[in-house]
């Protein structure tokens, strides 16, 4: 397991589900999973559910009676769980973002180091992948997929880049893409510049705010009075939206208040700033590095 995904701030989330006695929890992102086997090894759990929409990150799925795997996105969560007469349940946890594995693995092509075939589908049963982002998008969508995902500025000149260079050749592998943003590329930091571009298109091509959104609406509706709600991001874009339903109850961040004027919260926030991996963390698992971890409890 350790070699498909090393968990990030393991032990930080653990104790942060706050596990109790006969508890049902759930990994929403099981990956590897790294989190999941140290949720288990507490005998207190009496039940685990691990959702992961990726079926290469199923095959990581141990012997444990305890442990139910869902193999689809953790947009269907409740609805999985009320099938399984699971609700409500003790605590959830998610680690969001893609795995080490899926980065380092080549042809699922996520990552800039290799000249693989454009994918980025997490699930492979999806019809729309990079490839046909950026042969059928148009300038004017590409640009907000760059904008919104990346924040990258003057995004138009991006996707103008990337229109004018599919006239003559499809963008299918790595290279293509990394040859049609050329001209737009800067000197000094080109990688972090790539991260950027990979990002927002990996964005795009799976609803990742958007599956982001909606699962968070169900943690609402499936989590019990003091249950935990323990999820980690990697990018603002995330955080933002974790941070603001967390503190709103939604991810505009837009305060609802009854009619005496008393804001209605359905999470208390534990932790009013991130929780962060140290320094030793990061030199371990430099992926670490930009992980932020929001902690909650359902209020009453």
């Amino acid at each position: 397991m350790d070699s498909y995904h090393i968990p990030v701030m393991a032990s930080q989330c653990i104790e942060a589900l706050n596990i109790q006695k006969g508890g049902i929890y759930v990994d929403a992102t099981f990956g590897g999973g790294g989190h999941s086997k140290l949720i288990l090894d507490n005998k207190n759990v009496d039940k685990l559910f691990g959702i992961d929409q990726d079926h290469d990150a199923i095959k990581n799925k141990w012997d444990d009676q305890r442990l139910i795997i869902i193999n689809h996105n953790y947009r269907y969560m409740k609805q999985f769980l009320k099938y399984h007469k699971a609700v409500p349940v003790d605590g959830i946890l998610a680690d969001l973002g893609i795995s080490s594995y899926q980065i380092n693995e080549g042809s699922k092509g996520f990552s800039y180091r290799f000249d693989e075939r454009l994918d980025m589908r997490m699930d492979k049963d999806d019809e729309i992948d990079a490839v046909y982002v950026l042969n059928e998008y148009t300038e004017t969508e590409l640009t907000r997929v760059f904008n919104s995902y990346g924040e990258i500025s003057k995004s138009h000149y991006l996707a103008r880049s990337i229109v004018q260079y599919r006239r003559g050749k499809s963008i299918k592998n790595v290279q293509d893409l990394l040859d049609s943003i050329k001209s737009e590329t800067p000197k000094i930091g080109d990688y972090a510049f790539y991260s950027k571009v990979f990002q927002a298109i990996r964005i795009e091509v799976n609803n990742e705010l958007i599956n982001l959104e909606l699962f968070l609406k169900q943690c609402k509706d499936v989590l019990k009075p003091d249950g935990r709600l323990v999820i980690m991001s990697y990018h603002s874009l995330e955080d933002r939206c974790v941070k603001n339903f967390i503190n709103t109850g939604n991810t505009e961040g837009a305060l609802i208040k009854d009619d005496f004027g008393n804001v209605l919260r359905p999470f208390k926030p534990l932790n009013k700033k991130p929780i962060v991996p140290d320094n030793a963390e990061v030199a371990q698992n430099p992926r670490a590095r930009s992980a932020k971890l929001r902690i909650a409890i359902r209020t009453k």
